[in-house]
C-alpha cells in the first residue's frame, strides 16, 4: 500500500470517527437518563456534556518490528501527542524532532504524551534497530 493510499486511508478514518461523534454527542439535551460514555459537571446548576477522550494509539512491536506495519498519527499543533509502545523485547524507543527517547522493557508499555508545539512530520523508530515504527505529522 503506498504513502498517498496510507493517508487516504487515515483521513477516511477520521472522517468517519468524527461523523460518529457527532451524531452520538447530537442527542437530546435530557440528562436524567443519560447513559453515553461523557463526562458530566454541574458548576452553575446545569450540566455540560464533555466528549469521552479519543483513543490512545498503541504500537505494538514483536521481533523487531511494529505488528501492522507503521502506523500514522495525526494531530494539529498546538495538541497533544499521544501514544502508546508495546514491545516482546528491551527497545529505546525515539521519537525524531522532538528528540524524545524513552526506553520499553520486555513485555511493557512506555507512554508518550507531547504537545504538540512543532510542526511537520516526524519519525519514530526503534533506535537500536533503525527501525520505523510510526509517523507523527503535526498540522500547523
Amino acid at each position: 500500500m503506498g504513502r498517498s493510499q496510507r493517508i487516504g486511508l487515515l483521513v477516511a478514518a477520521v472522517v468517519v470517527v468524527v461523523v460518529a461523534i457527532v451524531l452520538i454527542g447530537g442527542g437530546d439535551d435530557d440528562d436524567s437518563s443519560s447513559t453515553d460514555n461523557t463526562a458530566q459537571t454541574t458548576s452553575t446548576g446545569g450540566s455540560t456534556k464533555k466528549p469521552a477522550p479519543p483513543e490512545v494509539p498503541t504500537i505494538t512491536i514483536k521481533d523487531g518490528k511494529p505488528v501492522g506495519g507503521e502506523q500514522e498519527i495525526e494531530v494539529d499543533k498546538g495538541d497533544t501527542i499521544r501514544f502508546k509502545v508495546k514491545s516482546d523485547a528491551d527497545h529505546e524507543i525515539h521519537m525524531h524532532g522532538y528528540d524524545i527517547a524513552k526506553d520499553v522493557e520486555a513485555g511493557g508499555t512506555v507512554s508518550y504524551n507531547v504537545p504538540a508545539d512543532i510542526d511537520g512530520i516526524f519519525e519514530i523508530e526503534i533506535e537500536d534497530l533503525k527501525e520505523p515504527i510510526a509517523e507523527v505529522r503535526v498540522n500547523p
